[in-house]
């Protein structure tokens, strides 16, 4: 199949089966990032928090077992193989988080609520997929680059698992074990989400996916002749990946981040219909579509400076156990949090 369809062609493919995944968990499983934070801060209820424990431990489980039975080079992926730049996490991650909260969705989101018709995140994606670009290798590029210097080929993996197998010989898969089964262990301690078990499925969908996305970009790098990155699921450079892939289709190539991309848009559309939910909506407050595409703005360049946004530092480089994992996800809550309290509450002290 790969001599018939071609090594970019074929990365694509998986993209699209993997975000058709990611697609229907959002519409029919409500696995979303800003929703899950706003519950267990303003709704007292942590499941969809407990769904992202179910989704972050099953993804590293199974990339660790890739890693072990070499069917994955974590070392080889970008979360480890650049050096990690902690003030880049923390102020991309904060960015990318208050910027989510304005716009009340991230980009997976944004995608997944633009295939259920609703127009508003269609500016959310063309946005964030723009200002990503100018922060990436546009004009703010070099900005980026003398504020947040980011070096690729780190002498040693930028990751806990390569660590711990370098210092102290313990092999990945005993820390993939440990650690994603802790997580998990720590999900369903909750007997409320315990009761919820479309929720606790559409976790492990979620894990699943993002293994995916390990397992056979690996297998088309090493099968294949040409050059293909190994990558999974991420909505922030990739949203802009596929706008230029539209723009210049006939002098370029498919890959995996479009393939990624137009899946979770086909994924929440299915996942829409069946559930009746699909229905075309658009914005009818100017103020609204402003704070819209102020958060979406700022969310592109986050998610560049954090190399990565809520998915793919949330739960893609947690599969590998980077270094920045744990660091971005908690300033993307706690820029989310930011925002959330300023829509909410306002910042002014209680009389």
């Amino acid at each position: 199949m790969l001599e018939l369809l071609g090594e970019a062609n074929m990365a694509a493919l998986i993209g699209l089966a993997g975000g058709i995944a990611l697609g229907l968990a959002a519409r029919i499983g409500r696995f979303c990032t800003l929703g899950a934070i706003e519950d267990y801060l303003y709704g007292a209820d942590d499941r969809r928090l407990r769904m992202w424990g179910i989704a972050i431990g099953i993804a590293i489980i199974g990339s660790h077992l890739a890693m072990s039975s070499d069917f994955l080079d974590g070392a080889s992926t970008a979360y480890l193989d650049r050096v990690w730049n902690p003030l880049g996490s923390i102020v991309g991650g904060l960015m990318f988080g208050y910027g989510m909260a304005l716009s009340g969705n991230c980009g997976y989101g944004a995608l997944a609520r633009l295939g259920g018709g609703d127009l508003r995140s269609f500016v959310i994606v063309l946005v964030m997929g723009l200002s990503a670009y100018f922060a990436m290798s546009g004009p703010l590029a070099h900005a980026r680059v003398w504020l947040f210097p980011a070096e690729t080929g780190a002498t040693s993996p930028q990751g806990v698992s390569q660590y711990l197998q370098s210092n102290f010989s313990i092999e990945p898969a005993i820390t993939g074990l440990l650690v994603g089964g802790l997580l998990i262990v720590i999900a369903l301690c909750s007997s409320a989400f315990r009761k919820s078990p479309g929720q606790i499925f559409w976790g492990i969908v979620v894990g699943l996916a993002i293994v995916s996305g390990w397992i056979g970009t690996y297998w088309v790098a090493m099968t294949g002749f040409e050059v293909e990155p190994i990558e999974t699921h991420s909505f922030a450079a990739p949203i802009g990946d596929t706008l230029y892939y539209g723009m210049t289709a006939s002098g370029n190539t498919l890959s995996f981040s479009v393939g990624s991309v137009i899946g979770v848009i086909i994924g929440a559309c299915l996942g829409s219909f069946s559930k009746g939910h699909f229905r075309w909506e658009a914005c009818e407050d100017p103020r609204e579509l402003r704070r819209q595409i102020i958060g979406a703005a700022i969310m592109g360049p986050g998610a560049i400076l954090a190399v990565g946004c809520s998915v793919g530092q949330g739960i893609s480089a947690f599969s590998v156990l980077a270094y920045s994992a744990p660091v971005t996800f908690i300033a993307i809550f706690a820029g989310a949090a930011i925002g959330l309290r300023q829509l909410i509450t306002g910042f002014a002290p209680a009389e």
